[in-house]
């Protein structure tokens, strides 16, 4: 049988950072984030007995080695909830291929995981499913849940993720300038350790993330983007600080922050963002993205996305092959 998938990628809002367990990719704390409607990953996988190994391939290219083991045990795991032997042919595409930070690992997982259990006809909870998809990659829990969402680092013993309720009517829009950098996010993850600001933003997180559903939970855009802006300092100065000095900005990366507070002082109300890599997220309101991204294009930027908040993965009966 054959199942397609459809998933978005998502935007930390208050980013995790870190993994007490690395191999069951369990976070130090919880998380928020929202996904981006205008990007998506597109995931075809199709049960073949015929094939003596999974044949996965992303973006064109037939992935091996560490990349496959990773997709290797997400499929695993929902072979044995299905009590499946066989081997799975998998195609994956996602909707822009440059730009590092984008939150494209969280699409492709989550979308990964509803194909494959939808190809085996696997009857799974929720709940499972996002444990399941948090073992390739930690926000696939979030990209799951759609919307606004919180992954918890720990509830009742388990680590998934749960939609957070928000008004029909917020606000709320996003501009996505994707960067290109070659480092990989596990690196950036593994330096928080070794950094003397990671107990200060332990001790600090809890705060945020409290602040943060309920500015989600009122539509407050404002707070929201200036959460989400604080958090991107946190989380870098903090990267910054390993034992690596891991720098992740691009010198467009610092470009785009200092436009974005020059905008404010003229009155134009956006916050920056930005995840585990140099790709940025503007966040404002709806009325002012056309002057954003005119501003943007002033000063070099030609790719630039701009989105509305997406939401769950949903099966497509359109395949990949």
């Amino acid at each position: 049988m054959k199942a397609t998938a459809i998933a978005h990628p998502i935007q930390g809002l208050i980013k995790y950072h870190g993994l007490k367990d690395p191999e069951l990719r369990i976070p130090f704390h919880d998380s928020i984030s929202v996904c981006i409607k205008e990007l998506k990953t597109t995931t075809t996988v199709k049960v073949d007995e015929k094939l003596d190994e999974n044949i996965i391939i992303i973006n064109g290219r037939k992935v091996r080695g560490r990349e496959k083991a990773r997709v290797e045990r997400v499929l695993n795991e929902i072979k044995k909830k299905a009590d499946y032997k066989g081997y799975f042919r998998v195609i994956s595409e996602n909707s822009v291929k440059l730009g590092k930070g984008l939150g494209f690992s969280a699409s492709g997982f989550a979308a990964l995981g509803l194909a494959a259990s939808k190809a085996l006809n696997l009857k799974i909870d929720y709940i499972t499913l996002s444990e399941i998809v948090r073992l390739g990659a930690g926000s696939a829990t979030r990209s799951l849940a759609g919307g606004f969402s919180i992954w918890y680092a720990n509830k009742n013993g388990q680590s998934y993720a749960e939609p957070l309720k928000y008004p029909s009517n917020i606000d709320f829009a996003m501009i996505i300038i994707p960067i290109q950098s070659e480092v990989r996010t596990d690196e950036a993850h593994s330096e928080v350790l070794s950094s003397p600001l990671f107990k200060a933003r332990l001790k600090s997180i809890g705060k945020m993330i409290e602040e943060m559903k309920a500015a989600i939970k009122r539509g407050d855009t404002a707070t929201i983007g200036r959460l989400a802006e604080e958090d991107t300092l946190n989380l870098h100065a903090t990267t910054m600080t390993g034992k690596s000095h891991m720098i992740l900005w691009k010198p467009e990366t610092l470009k785009i922050i200092h436009e974005v507070i020059k905008m404010r002082k003229k009155g134009i109300e956006a916050w920056y963002s930005i995840d585990t890599g140099p790709s940025v997220f503007i966040n404002t309101y709806q009325s002012n993205i056309e002057k954003i991204a005119k501003r943007l294009r002033e000063i070099g930027f030609t790719k630039i996305i701009i989105s509305q908040i997406g939401g769950k993965p949903k099966i497509t009966n359109k395949h990949l092959f």
